[in-house]
This record gives structure tokens, C-alpha cells and sequence, in this order.
């Protein structure tokens, strides 16, 4: 897929991540829309996956482990086709499948049930370790957060990859340098977040712009080609990339854009795409 394709791509994923948070008046769109890219390279680009068959045994697993950015793994699965793309307008609504963070049980597409900040990157590191003792070849993608790599349990699992040798494993972590109390370096900074993996044995490799196709390409060709570690990846990213009023702003973190704010976004996401 082209360069311009997944832009494009990228850009439904933002309308759609629009779309849920305002029918549903809650939800997080600023963590949703600066993982947009990501997001969209995983789905279409980078794993191994059927959405005619989301449970296929040797599928790449995908953990959204800051599970409150929902809105922007639905629009995903939505546009590769695991249900229609109508259903993110049901998003919190009731008997929706489409709830405020990824259910195991209900969601076509997703792999881990999540939300509780710390502990997706757990579960990945279990699914990794899985696929080693059953000669498996699948591998493990999980998204972090900058705030949740607070949490101590990520540090734990951390340990126990690099101690493990997890090479079939993949650790993103989204650094838009906010979280909802404020900016990630005045709560409790997790700063320096490329020297702590290293520190664990993890292979990093440090993108500049997770907004950028080109930088996550290679960025995760330089995962797969890792033997003997497990790799991080930590972006850069804008937090409510996308959407002008949104960016760079903590506000966005937890709240949906109202019916004004809703037009402006969708007004400016569709010029995007044009362009």
C-alpha cells in the first residue's frame, strides 16, 4: 500500500474516531487521533491478519493497552472491514458492541479486553511467550501510553520480556508528551523512556514522528528483523493530531467534541483528505 493510501486510510480512521466520540457526547479522542497512523499500520500494512476470520490461530495479535483510545482501534477494525463502519456511531451506547474500552467478548478484531492502565503489555508479553513454547510464529503488538508507562506493572512485564528474549514481541509507546492530569514530565515523568527499556533488554528504536508512514515502516522492519529481543518503539506523536483545535491540548484527552466543534473537525478532516 502507497505512502498516500495509508494517509488517506489514516484520515477515515480520524472522521471515525470524530464520528463515535460525538454520537456517543464522551469518550477520548486526543490519544485516539495522535495513534491514527499507528493504528492504521498495523491493520493494513503490518500484521497478519483475516478480518473474514479474526480468530484465525496463526493471526499477529494486537493489545490496546491504553484501552480508553477505543474510539481510534474501532475506526480501524471498522475500515479493514471486521464490521461496518456505521457501528462506530453506536459507540457507549447501549447494547452497542462498540463499548468505552476494547471487550474480548463482543468486538470482532479484538484480542485482549483492556482499559485497566498497566497491564495490557502483561497480557502481550504472555501471548509472546505463548507462541515460543507452542513453536508459534505469530507475532505480539501492543500500544502503550506515555502516562500508563507510569504504572509499575509495565516495568514488571518489561523484565520479564527482555529476561525471556521475547524477539516475537513489539511494544509501542505512544509519546504525546500529555496525559489527563497534564503534561507527562510535570505529573511523574517517565523521561528517560528510551534508556528504561534498554535498560531491560529491550532493542529500541526511537521515531521521531509516529505521524509519519515512512518513519513507522521503518521502524517496524527494524522490529522484525530483531533476533533475541524484544523491541520498543517510542514515537513522538501530537496529541489530537489532525483536528486544529484539539492538538496539543490536555482538554481532549476525555471530552467530545459538541455539535460546532464536531462540524469544524469533519470540516477539516474532509479537506485533509482531499488534499
Amino acid at each position: 500500500m502507497t505512502k498516500q493510501e495509508l494517509q488517506q486510510i489514516a484520515t477515515d480512521v480520524r472522521m471515525g474516531i470524530i464520528e463515535g466520540t460525538h454520537a456517543a457526547k464522551c469518550g477520548h479522542p486526543g490519544g485516539s487521533l495522535s495513534a491514527a497512523e499507528v493504528f492504521t499500520y498495523l491493520y493494513f500494512e503490518e500484521m497478519n491478519i483475516d478480518p473474514k476470520n479474526p480468530q484465525k490461530e496463526d493471526r499477529d495479535r494486537f493489545v490496546l493497552s491504553k484501552g480508553h483510545t477505543a474510539p481510534g482501534l474501532y475506526a480501524a477494525l471498522a475500515y479493514r472491514g471486521y464490521f461496518p463502519v456505521e457501528d462506530l456511531k453506536t459507540l457507549r451506547h447501549v447494547g452497542s458492541h462498540l463499548q468505552g474500552h476494547p471487550c474480548l467478548a463482543h468486538t470482532p478484531g479484538v484480542d485482549m479486553s483492556s482499559g485497566s492502565l498497566g497491564q495490557g503489555i502483561s497480557v502481550a508479553a504472555g501471548m509472546a511467550l505463548s507462541a515460543k513454547l507452542t513453536n508459534d510464529d505469530y507475532r505480539v503488538y501492543t500500544l502503550l501510553g506515555d502516562g500508563e508507562i507510569e504504572e509499575g506493572q509495565v516495568w514488571e512485564a518489561a523484565m520479564f520480556a527482555g529476561f525471556r528474549k521475547l524477539d516475537n514481541l513489539c511494544v509501542i509507546v505512544d509519546n504525546n508528551g500529555l496525559q489527563i492530569d497534564g503534561p507527562v514530565d510535570e505529573v511523574n515523568s517517565p523521561y528517560p523512556i528510551a534508556d528504561k527499556f534498554r535498560a531491560f533488554n529491550f532493542h529500541v528504536v526511537e521515531v521521531a514522528d509516529g505521524n509519519d508512514f515512512d518513519q513507522l515502516a521503518a521502524a517496524f522492519k527494524e522490529a522484525r528483523e530483531t533476533k533475541g529481543a524484544p523491541t520498543a518503539i517510542v514515537m513522538k506523536t501530537v496529541k489530537g493530531k489532525g483536528v486544529s483545535y484539539m492538538e496539543n491540548q490536555v482538554g481532549w484527552h476525555g471530552k467530545a467534541p459538541n455539535d460546532e466543534e464536531y462540524e469544524i473537525a469533519m470540516k477539516e478532516l474532509k479537506e485533509a483528505k482531499e488534499a
